[in-house]
């Protein structure tokens, strides 16, 4: 079932953000960036993005089966400078490692932009590593496309080299 979040699901969200990140980017990422990373930190973030005033036009969604929450996907307006008001992002699209492979990930990610088209955007877009085979992998599936847009990001204490997929949205 996917399902709009709320600030009940922070925890969660928090430790499906962290095992994610763990698996996707061991390797990628300095293993002991990975290590440190602590769900109840991350769950404190989360509970902080749910009491602050956030745009109508954005969401959090999660994937829940049973009473666990195994994903989770950030949307809404593009924060790309170049990004008319028609554009959408996937911000963030994340599933527990115990949980990929099994089309998970592809409800959420049509359940996101189901979401991003009801709030009337006509494109979306989303950012992943340039190391990211497998999510890449995913994206080109969906029939995302690279538009040729990279961008770097010192901000968690090392590099790391993004680019950027589009994907029109239609009824």
């Amino acid at each position: 079932m996917i399902r709009a979040a709320s600030a009940s699901d922070a925890a969660g969200i928090a430790s499906v953000h962290v095992r994610s990140w763990q698996t996707a980017y061991h390797g990628k990422f300095p293993q002991a960036f990975l290590d440190n990373l602590d769900p109840i930190q991350r769950s404190d973030a989360w509970r902080r993005y749910f009491s602050t005033q956030r745009h109508s036009q954005e969401a959090i969604l999660v994937s829940v089966r049973q009473t666990e929450i195994v994903g989770f996907a950030n949307i809404g307006p593009s924060l790309d400078e170049d990004a008319t008001l028609d554009v959408g992002e996937v911000r963030a699209i994340y599933l527990s490692p115990e949980s990929q492979g099994q089309g998970l990930g592809c409800e959420l990610m049509s359940a996101s932009l189901d979401a991003l088209l009801s709030l009337g955007y006509k494109e979306a877009t989303l950012w992943v590593l340039d190391r990211n085979s497998r999510a890449r992998g995913f994206y080109k599936a969906g029939g995302w496309v690279l538009d040729g847009a990279t961008k770097t990001d010192d901000g968690l204490g090392f590099r790391i080299s993004e680019v950027r997929y589009r994907l029109k949205l239609s009824n």
